[in-house]
């Protein structure tokens, strides 16, 4: 039987919200920008092939990009206008990939998709249109949907959860996709629990978004199909968004170290990725754009955006109004998973969740200091791991030898370690650098 128990008994920092500046927002759409970055890797697995050679012409939703047989996604135009290039670009967080810049000619003359019944259909054919759109998992780590909800012969789940927890502070992105585009949203689901062979879907969303709560619930009650659903609202608990932490809150079940959420019988979308199922599914739509959060008091206007994927940072600054005079800090993804850039040239990626725009009020940017052993990070850790003894090899110039600590695995990068630490010291980033090193070394051996 599983192994379960009440609650993940460490982490549950809290984080100040500032949620309010934008979960009333209603999702507006950006205009087509000039022109349009499309990194070839968005995803987990090799990067798309481009398709298509310089001065092509190309249409929205036109596929420019494919990874073939390999794990991976494929690449989706998501304005018409020319393929002028493969390009390296500045990327928000490798510093630098290959993108293919697709020149807009304005028109974005989007095809009218409309509604196609999917019911009756094999599970091979709903799993070839959802690889087909390119769609991978929108709450971080971008693992391609196709491969995650095709289970292997003789693997047996019997539970999808829909994470609506959103537990960053800042972000409203899946708050508002929740409340806009719910319908659909449970459409998708019912798609995946088809592809699964199981009825029993657990929308699980912290009780900080009750009018979602409400909003699904009457959905649910409204619903005549042969499925069981439940919005299950769950206290609000940094780093709750996570997989592991999400499973454990909505079941009681965990997963043991370096398996797949399957072997609990457990799979786990966000509510967003099982949105862009539904338009994959119904609508035969490609995934090219993308709900975000726009926030932070560095922003002259903050909103929740429709953006086509490779639109440049500063054509959503242009769009409202710019940033404003005490702007100190830009940071793609939230303010404890997300990473800083300094370049207004970085394009929207299949996994941005939102771009915050802080002020000097909103950061903290006092040099950090040394570890004073004080214990509060392994405290702090949901999954029990010490970010203290990873940080201080990365420092000893050892990162490569911090795997014995086997954080590979388990650690998402949450920051709740870096938040707690009175010494303020950058422990998610040495957790990278580690991560980097250690990839470096396998790969020479």
């Amino acid at each position: 039987m599983f192994k379960t128990k009440k609650t993940f008994k460490q982490g549950g920092v809290h984080p100040s919200e500032h949620k309010d500046l934008t979960c009333s927002l209603p999702i507006e759409k950006l205009p087509v920008p000039k022109d349009i970055l499309l990194f070839t890797k968005q995803h987990v697995g090799s990067p798309a092939e481009p398709i298509l050679k310089p001065k092509d012409p190309v249409t929205v939703g036109q596929k420019v990009g494919s990874t073939g047989t390999k794990l991976g996604a494929e690449l989706h135009s998501p304005v018409s206008g020319t393929f002028k290039d493969v390009v390296n670009w500045v990327h928000p967080v490798t510093g630098d990939d290959m993108a293919i810049l697709i020149e807009s000619d304005g028109s974005n003359n989007t095809p009218e998709y409309k509604r196609n019944e999917w019911k009756g259909l094999p599970k091979e054919e709903l799993l070839r249109l959802i690889q087909e759109a390119g769609i991978v998992g929108l709450g971080g780590a971008g693992f391609p949907a196709h491969t995650k909800i095709n289970l292997k012969p003789g693997v047996k789940v019997d539970t999808l959860i829909l994470n609506g927890a959103e537990c960053e502070p800042y972000l409203t992105c899946d708050h508002r996709v929740m409340l806009e585009y719910g319908k659909e949203m449970i459409e998708g689901a019912k798609i995946i629990l088809t592809i699964l062979g199981i009825k029993k879907c657990i929308i699980a969303i912290e009780d900080n978004k009750q009018d979602a709560i409400e909003s699904l619930n009457k959905l649910i009650k409204e619903d005549k199909d042969d499925f069981i659903f439940e919005a299950l609202p769950m206290q609000v608990k940094y780093p709750q968004g996570s997989a592991d932490q999400i499973m454990e809150t909505a079941t009681g079940r965990i997963r043991p170290s370096g398996v797949r959420s399957s072997v609990i019988g457990i799979i786990v979308q966000n509510v967003a990725t099982t949105k862009t199922i539904y338009d994959a599914v119904v609508l035969r739509k490609p995934y090219y754009e993308k709900v975000i959060t726009v926030s932070g008091h560095g922003i002259k206007r903050r909103a929740n955006l429709l953006v086509p994927i490779g639109t440049k940072l500063k054509d959503i600054v242009d769009y409202l109004g710019g940033t404003t005079e005490d702007c100190a800090k830009i940071i793609f993804g939230g303010p404890m998973m997300g990473t800083a850039v300094s370049n207004l040239d970085a394009p929207i990626t299949k996994t941005t969740a939102g771009i915050l725009f802080l002020t000097k009020d909103e950061i903290d940017d006092k040099p950090y200091g040394p570890c004073i052993n004080c214990g509060f990070c392994l405290d702090a850790c949901p999954m029990g791991l010490d970010p203290r003894s990873v940080s201080i090899y990365v420092e000893s110039g050892h990162g490569a030898e911090a795997k014995k600590f086997n954080f590979e695995d388990d650690c998402f990068e949450c920051g709740s370690c870096a938040f707690v630490c009175p010494a303020k010291r950058p422990l998610v980033q040495f957790i990278k650098i580690a991560r980097q090193q250690i990839n470096r070394a396998a790969k020479k051996s």
